[in-house]
């Protein structure tokens, strides 16, 4: 049975009951018809042994991909992720990304690499802020990072330079393999639409929603943010929503939706 069938059986068994349970009712069954139309996702894209791009295969696997998935997750700041996966690319044709290179390497030529994925000298402050921090706690054993308890990996990130809750996430759920919910403008702009949230919610308020009714499985976040990415990049769209063509058209409210094409 894959990975996400064990989701979808595991969602299958919560029963809704009152408040609580109308975010159970409607979180599972988004999580379902969207798996059911796009099928799985094999995210965080990482570039696989001896190649110079990054692939859909299912996630990291080694240490060099999950630092990768690191510094992918400061690259797709305020960017499309064409424009962090040019940026990684440049970096590996450079032999740049590993952990020894991106610490050594000057910011200013960090910044010229990563130049696709705009904002670059920030973020290439970012990710010397981040390389280093990592260093002077763990050394060459850098790894041990992700061995911390959740909690506490998410409090040293959100410390750092240029990284908040978003990125935060996305390394400990991505990179680590570990538990913490992903929330986006995707994740937004779709449960607003589906009339279950406001427009101005918190980032930490429906974290904290997501996280209380589904079960406690990286597999399960990762494949659910991943099919809420590309629900919001085809469907979804925040102009000229195709609400006609939805897999949640039967239950979507469109709030805020003027217009419709399909």
């Amino acid at each position: 049975m894959s990975t996400p069938d064990i989701a979808v059986k595991k969602l299958s068994k919560l029963e809704p009951k009152g408040v609580m349970g109308n975010d159970r009712k409607i979180i599972r069954e988004v999580y379902e018809r969207l798996l059911a139309f796009y099928g799985p996702q094999g995210w965080w894209p990482v570039t696989p042994p001896g190649g110079r791009s990054p692939v859909y295969s299912g996630g990291p696997t080694n240490a060099s991909q999950r630092l990768e998935v690191m510094i992918g997750a400061v690259l797709t700041q305020n960017t499309s992720w064409n424009g962090a996966r040019k940026a990684l690319e440049n970096l590996s044709s450079q032999n740049g990304l590993d952990f020894q290179s991106l610490l050594e390497i000057p910011e200013e030529k960090l910044g010229l690499f990563i130049r696709p994925s705009g904002y670059f000298n920030q973020k290439a402050r970012r990710i010397k802020s981040f390389i280093s921090f990592l260093n002077e706690r763990y050394g060459a054993d850098w790894e041990r990072f992700f061995a911390e308890p959740v909690s506490q990996m998410r409090r040293m990130l959100l410390g750092l330079y240029g990284i908040g809750p978003e990125t935060a996430d996305s390394i400990i759920l991505y990179a680590a393999g570990r538990v913490s919910f992903v929330i986006d403008s995707y994740t937004k702009r779709i449960f607003y639409r589906l009339g279950i949230t406001r427009g101005d919610i918190p980032y930490e308020e429906l974290k904290q929603r997501f996280e209380k009714v589904l079960p406690a499985e990286s597999e399960l976040y990762n494949e659910y943010h991943a099919l809420v990415v590309i629900h919001g990049k085809e469907r979804c769209t925040a102009r000229e929503p195709k609400c006609e063509c939805c897999p949640l058209e039967q239950i979507c409210v469109r709030r805020g939706i003027n217009r419709l094409s399909c």
